[in-house]
């Protein structure tokens, strides 16, 4: 047999199969490598979501991180006696609580039997402006010991006050005085029902409240964690009680006490005399299943006018106690507390040396102890949002200590008002305003952001409209803090040099720094020296020119079609006096000053600032922005048939297309900002311009004071929406007329040749609105939110005693 011979394919796929052999291993090295290579890229992009996803959610909980920082308040609660109990409550007639998170909380209503209407009109307990009282207001208060209240409603006078006395260890006692007093109009034997109540918020493990029957008005026996036992008396002083009744049972929260009286309350009849009266129905808890513990005990008396009531509360800790605090003992004890407060007021503002009369003195007592009595003490979290959260979130839970603007009207904490607040309030007690100051900045977010508005509790969330409570953390508001703490450098500096005070002025440093950096670096423009408000609605048809509210100033007329590039005067002089009071600081805590001493020099430049807000067409500053003057407010036409016709709401008509311009037609209170600031020198004919242009009747001068838009500026005195009335578009506000009188002021100490025009403008706008204040108050028993530019009558809400009450400052002459 031949031998096979070997063909040349045979030869070449053993030779590819040697080839494959060896190239089987570096294949298998780069199929391996290549896998490798995807599960690096696949571990990268999952690395990748992950980090995106936890930096997303890390960027949702700044908007609710607090600060990260010591807190600013170190002391509170019993570790500050004088200021444990207090009429914290403002916005009720009267009440008392403790600056506790959940401090029980006592409290009064009333109304007349015979006219109390269906749903319970006709009681008092919140202060309302509905209940139509034709006077309240607190005719002495020292924010510490005691307060002395004045109330008229229809056919009687009331007076109520209370006294506080240290002792023990868990807070001390105190009284409060109820008195009710005919007026014209009342009947002989005509009677009133008194209901004074005691509650704690929430569940009833933060403490027991119990009825007590130890004498012939049932008082109450209470414990707290941190009250200890307690005891609540009552005591007739003086006048006839002609029924008594009283509530035992488990309220559904602090908001819904006067509705819990409401439905409870039954009619009866006499079975001696006849006559039917209104009673409370004892001890409710008992008809419950299971052990239900009340936290809502009420005692109401019907009595005779006039009558005198005494609630005593007395601390278990106070055992060494020389005398109850009640009748004569109560009455001489009050007498020197308001000795002491009418000598103190002398000497803290000095009106009788400037010849004002004892009317006027206890108008300007009145119009400071309203703002000291609507000091309040809220616990509870804000409901904010950000860019990076989808809903509304819960702040944290957090104390608040502070004044309110108005009692009746927005009984919480606003952050821009609270600066005008503390102005007042440091010239009476320089350590109570460093407290209110703390709180707030302990309410700084790890942003460096407050919440402009405090509704904290239920009783403070039961007052405002939906709207309202959401806030946005892009959203500034004044930082009117600075003005407040520039006013006590410049007055009391001695007394802020103190070891406790600079301590806490030490604590509030960082967070200062912060908040600063905070305004100038989301509120900046993209030209630099340039500010802007955020907030503005740039997509509303309904509103005239959209509203700027965190500016403070609402309605004020901005830029009529909002824009990234807008620039808002007085946001850029608000950082100016941030810049300066910083380096202030800065050199009295021995802090590098040098940074914001620089800001300073910076945004004073009046070049830059006449380069960006100086209009030479119509000589004076303004803001710049998209605009136009040419807008109206008109209602569009009926649908088409078979639609039914409605009416519809008015919508903004653009006559005349915007362009970039100054918004310089406008006239008023923003454009005095470089003015309130000190921004011009002593000789600068912008100076001469301003001054001028003050004294206008055409423009801003009234006989009541400085209208906040001129008569011949295009949106004054106009609706922004068809339902909303003008309010910072001609009325007279008293902290920027004060703000104009601390500048006049400032102007006519310098020399130069404007300043005898600066001295006779002061002389004669002091003059104006303290005449007006005063006689307004007469007139209708109130100080006011503002006041009109035609006739000086009061407008808004009433009582405003929060910025309000700088006339107090303004008779004296403290800026």
């Amino acid at each position: 047999m031949s031998k096979q011979k070997k063909s040349p394919s045979h030869d070449k796929e053993k030779k590819h199969h040697k080839d494959k052999e060896r190239s089987d291993p570096q294949e298998k090295e780069e199929e391996k490598s290549s896998r490798m290579s995807v599960k690096s890229i696949l571990t990268f992009i999952c690395l990748g979501i992950a980090c995106c996803v936890g930096y997303k959610g890390y960027l949702e909980t700044r908007v609710n991180t607090p600060f990260d920082s010591p807190k600013v308040v170190t002391k509170t609660g019993l570790a500050v006696p004088d200021r444990y109990w207090g009429s914290y409550r403002p916005g009720t007639y009267f009440g008392l609580k403790t600056r506790e998170p959940y401090s029980p909380v006592m409290g009064l209503m009333w109304y007349f039997p015979t006219r109390l209407g269906p749903g319970g009109e006709g009681i008092r307990h919140w202060c309302e402006q509905g209940d139509h009282l034709e006077h309240y207001t607190w005719a002495q208060h020292d924010g510490k010991h005691f307060g002395v209240q004045d109330l008229v409603d229809g056919p009687i006078y009331m007076k109520t006050s209370f006294l506080k006395r240290q002792g023990g260890t868990n807070g001390g006692d105190w009284t409060a005085r109820v008195g009710i007093y005919p007026r014209e109009g009342v009947r002989e034997g005509e009677t009133i029902n008194l209901v004074f109540y005691s509650a704690i918020e929430g569940l009833t493990n933060k403490g027991k409240l119990t009825p007590s029957s130890h004498s012939h008005i049932t008082g109450v026996v209470g414990e707290t964690k941190e009250l200890g036992k307690f005891v609540m008396r009552y005591y007739n002083i003086s006048g006839k009680i002609v029924k008594h009744s009283y509530l035992s049972v488990e309220a559904k929260g602090l908001s819904l006490l006067k509705e819990t009286i409401i439905t409870t309350l039954r009619l009866v009849s006499d079975k001696t005399t006849g006559m039917k009266h209104f009673v409370l129905p004892g001890d409710l808890t008992h008809f419950k299943e299971g052990k239900v513990e009340p936290n809502f005990v009420a005692t109401q008396l019907e009595v005779t006018i006039p009558f005198e009531l005494d609630v005593v509360y007395e601390s278990g800790s106070f055992i060494d106690r020389p005398n109850t605090l009640v009748g004569e003992v109560y009455a001489d004890e009050l007498a020197q507390r308001m000795e002491d407060f009418h000598i103190k007021f002398e000497d803290t503002f000095g009106l009788k040396k400037k010849n004002f009369t004892d009317d006027y003195i206890d108008f300007a007592k009145s119009a400071f102890s309203n703002l000291v009595g609507g000091i309040g003490f809220f616990y509870g979290s804000s409901r904010v949002q950000s860019e990076h959260t989808q809903t509304p979130v819960p702040y944290w839970k957090a104390p608040l200590y502070t004044a309110v603007p108005s009692r009746s009207f927005f009984p919480r904490g606003f952050l821009w008002d609270e600066g005008f607040h503390g102005l007042l309030l440091a010239s009476w007690d320089l350590d109570l305003e460093l407290d209110i100051m703390s709180h707030w900045f302990d309410l700084m977010n790890i942003e460096g952001w407050i919440p402009r508005e405090q509704i904290l509790g239920m009783e403070a969330l039961a007052k405002v409209p939906e709207e309202f409570v959401t806030q946005t953390n892009t959203n500034a508001n004044p930082p009117t803090f600075f003005l407040t703490l520039r006013y006590i450098i410049q007055n009391y500096v001695e007394r802020l040099t103190e070891e406790d005070r600079l301590g806490a002025l030490d604590r509030l440093y960082p967070r200062l720094v912060t908040w600063f950096e905070w305004f100038n670096s989301t509120q900046t423009g993209p030209i630099p020296g340039t500010y802007r408000w955020r907030g503005r609605d740039a997509k509303t048809n309904r509103e005239l020119n959209p509203k700027t509210l965190t500016s403070g100033l609402d309605d004020y007329p901005r830029a009529s079609h909002p824009t990234d590039y807008e620039r808002h005067l007085d946001l850029r002089c608000w950082i100016m006096l941030g810049s300066a009071t910083l380096a202030e600081i800065a050199k009295l805590l021995n802090r590098d000053s040098y940074k914001y001493a620089d800001t300073y020099s910076y945004l004073s430049n009046t070049n830059l600032l006449d380069e960006l807000h100086w209009s030479e067409e119509m000589q004076r500053y303004a803001d710049y922005g998209l605009h136009t003057d040419d807008v109206a407010l008109k209602r569009p036409p009926p649908p088409p048939p078979p639609t039914r016709p409605t009416q519809q709401e008015m919508i903004r008509v653009v006559l005349t297309e915007p362009r970039d311009r100054y918004v310089d037609s406008t006239f008023g209170y923003n454009s005095l900002f470089p003015f309130f600031v000190h921004a011009l020198n002593s000789n600068s004919p912008k100076l001469q311009k301003i001054l001028t242009d003050l004294r206008n009747p055409e423009l801003l001068w009234t006989d009541f004071g400085l209208r906040s838009l001129a008569k011949k500026s295009p949106l004054f005195n106009k609706r922004n929406t068809e339902h909303d009335p003008p309010y910072w578009r001609g009325n007279i506000w008293i902290n920027l007329n004060y703000l104009t009188l601390e500048a006049l002021n400032y102007y006519a100490k310098l020399e130069g040749p404007y300043q005898q025009q600066s001295k006779d403008l002061y002389t004669e706008l002091r003059h104006n609105l303290i005449k007006n204040i005063y006689d307004q108050y007469i007139k209708t028993g109130y100080i006011w939110e503002n006041y009109s530019p035609k006739n000086g009558q009061g407008r808004g809400s009433h009582p405003f005693t929060g910025w309000s009450s700088l006339v107090v400052l303004i008779m004296s002459e403290k800026y």
